[in-house]
């Protein structure tokens, strides 16, 4: 695993094109082989063994079309934003992807939620949170772009109690990302030393 270091966030939207590509191209491929299987089972349900197994699968599962189309566009876009701004993107999504499903796992409604937004609320959060936490020049353009295009969909999507939505799922999810913003801010602020390792 890479240390969290100055020197490593450079631009590298080049390398991971191919990287972003896929991963949206194994989310569409899902949504594919759900058509004829039932991979929706498989989602995330709080507090319950069986459901723990969405900690990892949630991003990947849709419920329809229309719901695999609205989570793919700012998916990218945020994606592209990401790895366009530090080089441990990858590690990024993880984490915020991991933190995220547990938070909701623990927090959750009973329910089974699936969708890539909780990992597009999770951007949505650490590039903001980023820009404030970093006071990079970079880092403060991003997120002041990510709130004027985002900043609706995010207050919008975190409305409690609304039906068939996911709203704590996107609220955990934005939580997932400042935290996972807020660690490796602090991260860069001690140096271009090892830095902690993860």
């Amino acid at each position: 695993m890479r240390s969290f270091t100055g020197a490593e966030h450079v631009h590298s939207l080049r390398r991971d094109l191919t990287g972003i590509a896929l991963f949206v191209g194994v989310i569409w491929l899902v949504f594919f082989i759900d058509r004829f299987l039932p991979l929706e089972n498989f989602g995330l349900i709080p507090r319950s063994l069986k459901g723990l197994a969405g900690v990892i699968t949630l991003p990947f599962l849709h419920a329809n079309l229309g719901h695999i189309m609205g989570n793919t566009i700012p998916l990218v876009a945020l994606l592209c934003l990401l790895a366009g701004s530090r080089a441990n993107s990858i590690d990024i999504v993880v984490l915020i992807s991991v933190l995220a499903g547990v938070l909701l796992w623990l927090f959750g409604r009973d329910a089974i939620h699936i969708g890539a937004s909780v990992l597009v609320f999770g951007l949505i959060g650490f590039l903001v949170c980023a820009g404030f936490f970093e006071k990079r020049l970079l880092s403060a353009l991003i997120a002041i772009g990510v709130a004027v295009v985002y900043g609706s969909t995010l207050l919008s999507g975190v409305i409690p109690f609304q039906r068939g939505v996911s709203w704590e799922g996107h609220l955990l999810g934005a939580v997932a990302g400042g935290a996972i913003a807020y660690y490796i801010a602090g991260d860069l602020a001690r140096g271009t030393g090892p830095g902690t390792r993860i």
